[in-house]
């Protein structure tokens, strides 16, 4: 290499290099004492709400400025409140983050149902803090003792709004295999859906995620006052495996069947998407980016999630929004078949 051409090479890589800190010290500059909110699309005391929190407790230190965070809940229509309020009235600067659920970001290819409000493809994401594993839970005082019992005794669920996982996954099994479950629909949050389970108004519950729960309520397994009656998984949970725990996908009947299940089910490999609008400018999406990821792995993040027992298997932001591109590009004839799985009562 001659020395000129060296000496270019030097030149371009002093001007990157002199541009990323410009940008990271402007990034800096722009956090230095605000704060920052993560609003958590749930009721308090679900398990948005708790990875929320755990998250908000390190992200500060990772961001550039250190600012403040903070969580603010605000639950409703299976979390599309949290999202239209972001994607039009909350500041499009970088200081407000979404924790979504997973179910409002396929809304529009699951159900076809398209929100005036706000367009889940355009949000920008900047990471997601788990993949989750989806259960159905059923009280073991209930008339049906396993999955395929359901097939021939009514089992009364608890389901929070259409669009969200505790609603959709037991209507899909409902029509899809013939499972017999009566959907309660309504509740606020998966907080609600286990309050009722407590007291008896409902008998179980689908679409909850194994390591919130297992977290929440660790009394119902250990005194065997509830139990997982199926898994909502392609693969299924290593621990629920060994436990002989069956996957809702053994009992489809059809290959078609089959690949309904695995799609619907496909969203939970970001099963806790966090987001911000699509007009923040990107330095700052890429500072947050980085920041969550590094949040995902900070030493006292991991300790607490290790101490009440839930997971963190992050995605970066990037690899989450390319997904999300993907999964948008599911031939038709095939979400046609999803939706109406999904869409009847």
């Amino acid at each position: 290499m001659t020395k000129p051409t060296i000496a270019f090479l030097s030149l371009i890589l002093a001007i990157c290099t002199s541009a990323s800190s410009r940008a990271q010290d402007s990034v800096a500059s722009f956090y230095k004492g605000k704060t920052v909110t993560i609003i958590a699309a749930s009721s308090p005391g679900g398990g948005y709400d708790l990875y929320a929190r755990l998250i908000a407790r390190v992200l500060g230190r990772h961001i550039p400025g250190n600012p403040t965070v903070t969580v603010a809940n605000m639950p409703g229509a299976a979390s599309n409140v949290a999202a239209a309020h972001i994607y039009n009235l909350a500041p499009k600067d970088g200081t407000v983050i979404g924790a979504l659920f997973m179910g409002a970001v396929v809304e529009a290819l699951f159900s076809g149902k398209v929100r005036p409000t706000h367009d889940m493809s355009k949000f920008q994401y900047i990471g997601n803090a788990n993949k989750d594993f989806y259960v159905c839970l059923i009280r073991t005082d209930a008339a049906v003792k396993s999955f395929a019992e359901a097939f021939d005794k009514e089992v009364v669920v608890g389901g929070t709004a259409e669009g969200a996982s505790t609603r959709d996954f037991p209507v899909l099994l409902k029509n899809l295999l013939g499972v017999k479950f009566k959907v309660v629909a309504g509740y606020p949050g998966s907080r609600e859906i286990n309050l009722a389970i407590e007291r008896g108004e409902v008998e179980g519950g689908c679409g909850e995620t194994w390591s919130s729960v297992a977290a929440t309520y660790p009394s119902w397994f250990r005194d065997n006052k509830v139990k997982v009656l199926v898994q909502e998984d392609r693969d299924g949970y290593p621990e629920l495996n060994k436990q002989g725990v069956p996957r809702t996908r053994d009992f489809a009947r059809t290959d078609e069947q089959r690949r309904i299940l695995d799609l619907v089910y496909s969203q939970t490999t970001f099963g806790r998407p966090y987001v911000v609008a699509p007009e923040v400018p990107k330095e700052r999406v890429e500072a947050l980016r980085k920041a969550f990821m590094a949040a995902m792995t900070d030493p006292e993040l991991v300790a607490e999630a290790q101490r009440i027992q839930v997971d963190v298997l992050p995605v970066a932001g990037e690899t989450l929004q390319a997904e999300i591109a993907e999964l948008y590009r599911t031939p038709p004839e095939l979400l046609e078949k999803v939706r109406a799985a999904i869409a009847g009562r």
